[in-house]
């Protein structure tokens, strides 16, 4: 892995962890049910996974 590999996957992991927290932040405020927090979380897991591959 070069360098700027890193830098793309440290840039997704914390994109994704961001993108976790204001889901699970919009869950627990009520902004959200379970099953639409659920397909968020995937929907982001499916991003990191293709910037890991």
């Amino acid at each position: 892995m070069t360098d700027d590999d890193d830098a793309d996957l440290e840039a997704a992991v914390e994109e994704f962890l961001a993108d976790a927290e204001r889901a699970y932040d919009e869950y627990e405020q009520g902004y959200a049910d379970a099953d639409a927090t659920l397909r968020l979380l995937r929907s982001h897991l499916d991003r990191l996974r293709s910037e890991v591959d």
